[in-house]
């Protein structure tokens, strides 16, 4: 294989990698639906013990809309969530600091009670004398604000069954995200309760509104213990009954993703803990944590408290939370090259406080860091430049033996000392680094709605005019003009197709991707020319002596 053929076998394994990237999500079998006359079981608490790792029972039909009770509405600095006292559930979650990706003049909405769109957090106990989710709460009051200076807000709800209080409180942070709630049960009753409390997360398995067309992002459940680590749970798995769950643990969590944002319930480290998914309705999925609360003796109370994490993937903060949850910023195999790089493009932002700016200086540093090894690429590539006549009138020399068109060719390569394998190596090296850069780009969360310069407003958003991937476009043919001509024309023919097919494909790609790719090539023209522009000089001066 020659340089060319290499560089054409690169460019289509890169352009496959995105293209199976992008049409994953469009590809993929939507779950199976169950038949019409089965409803959603949305009221149903998890079954205890056997049922939770495996299919979802047989529940009996029920209504396929979450029951409504009063409302109770609390603002914070950064979120606007609704509680209902149906459960106590907490059935919407807007971020004001984030901003919806459809109308930007709207907050993002990350949970709601919509029949078409259902995404909330529920809990309660497995144990029937105690309340689950569809249990009605009493509200101390409707209307809940966070004072100027203070820390916390705290909302409270209660319900009264046989000789047993339940109080559920949710606390709200300033300038958090998290949510602890937290139950007290109070036992006046004649016997004593040993209680086990769920905390679950219920969602349709439609990747969010907004997300980009073209480009594949994960929607799915993920769970962690400290054990079996990090893995994700496909909504199709969870359907099929094909899902992976580790086993009871004392640490974990479980959460939903979806692209830029997450939750997650977190309960307190070194408590029993079990997790469970389902597949509860027509497109509707359960993820959740059984927890032991422990025995409550006669005329006793206890009280159990667990975090609930609902906001953007801000990896320093969530390293913060509980070990592992940065993992939900996912950059796949490659994690270990591309955790550094976003080190450096965050650090670097901090000094320019310009997304864009941060991604044209980070390129600026990986062409540095790669230098020699381009520049021993280019230097290869140049040659065989200068090379193609000579090439060529050997092709026409021996025609369709290929045998001696290739003992000519090598023996040319020998005379002019010229290796055309010498840009193998360094393109092969740098493929995981651009890779492992182009999900950073495509994961970072800071880079939603972020402005970089005039007409671009959002970097994680296509260019509204097109014009970074016409440029694009246009560096790239600049750069095969460059490069050897393939001897073969069916490979010239390709490589002066793929400008205009990138540039189509890069259309659809998130502003932030496409300049830096912007960037990197006009580098490369840049280098490239140089070093072909030197190697010409150096043989004319050779040819005049």
């Amino acid at each position: 294989m020659d340089t060319q053929r290499l560089v054409l076998f690169v460019i289509f394994s890169f352009s496959l990698l995105l293209l199976w990237d992008s049409w994953q999500k469009e590809q993929q079998p939507a779950p199976a639906r169950p038949p019409a006359q089965t409803a959603p079981a949305l009221d149903q608490a998890p079954t205890p013990r056997a049922n939770l790792s495996g299919a979802a029972p047989a529940q009996p039909a029920t209504q396929s809309v979450l029951q409504h009770g009063e409302r109770i509405r609390v603002r914070t600095d950064l979120v606007e969530a609704t509680i209902d006292t149906v459960g106590g559930d907490l059935r919407g979650l807007e971020l004001l600091k984030q901003r919806d990706a459809v109308d930007p003049k709207k907050p993002f909405v990350l949970f709601e009670d919509h029949p078409n769109a259902l995404y909330v957090a529920q809990s309660g106990f497995i144990d029937s004398v105690l309340p689950t989710h569809k249990a009605l709460y009493k509200a101390v009051a409707t209307q809940y604000t966070l004072a100027p200076g203070a820390k916390d807000l705290k909302v409270s709800l209660e319900w009264q069954g046989d000789g047993v209080t339940v109080e559920k409180t949710y606390t709200f942070h300033r300038d958090s995200y998290l949510i602890d709630l937290s139950y007290t049960i109070h036992n006046n009753s004649g016997a004593a309760l040993k209680p086990e409390a769920y905390f679950q997360l219920l969602r349709h398995g439609r990747p969010p509104a907004g997300d980009p067309k073209f480009v594949h992002t994960y929607t799915g459940v993920a769970v962690y213990t400290d054990k079996e680590k990090f893995h994700k749970i496909s909504f199709p798995d969870i359907e099929k009954g094909k899902e992976t769950l580790p086993p009871k643990s004392t640490d974990g969590w479980i959460a939903v993703l979806q692209h830029y944002f997450l939750s997650a319930w977190l309960p307190p480290r070194n408590a029993e803990r079990e997790f469970y998914t389902k597949a509860v309705g027509q497109d509707l999925y359960s993820a959740g944590v059984i927890l032991p609360v422990g025995t409550i003796a006669p005329g006793g109370s206890d009280t159990l408290t667990v975090g609930l994490y609902a906001g953007p993937q801000e990896q320093a903060k969530l390293e913060a939370l509980a070990p592992g949850l940065n993992l939900t910023v996912d950059y796949g195999w490659l994690t270990i090259i591309a955790t550094p790089i976003f080190w450096v493009l965050s650090a670097i932002h901090r000094l320019v406080g310009n997304w864009g700016v941060a991604i044209i200086l980070l390129t600026v540093l990986l062409k540095l860091a790669f230098y020699p090894l381009s520049a021993k690429s280019y230097r290869s590539m140049a040659q065989m430049r200068l090379l193609t006549p000579r090439l060529q009138k050997l092709k026409e020399q021996y025609g369709d033996d290929r045998q001696k068109l290739h003992q000519a060719m090598m023996e040319l390569y020998k005379t002019e000392k010229v290796n055309p394998l010498g840009g193998c190596l360094p393109i092969v090296v740098q493929i995981p680094v651009f890779i492992s850069l182009y999900w950073v780009l495509l994961a970072t969360v800071e880079l939603r709605q972020a402005p970089f310069v005039l007409w671009i407003h959002d970097l994680s958003a296509p260019d509204p005019y097109y014009v970074l991937p016409i440029v694009m476009g246009i560096t790239m043919l600049i750069q095969t003009k460059l490069n050897p001509t393939p001897p073969d024309p069916i490979q010239a023919k390709v490589m002066m197709i793929m400008p205009l097919a990138f540039s189509i494909f890069f259309l659809f790609f998130p502003a932030g991707l496409v300049l830096y790719w912007l960037v990197n090539n006009i580098l490369s023209i840049t280098q490239q020319w140089y070093i072909t522009r030197s190697l010409e000089r150096a043989k004319a001066e050779h040819g005049k002596r």
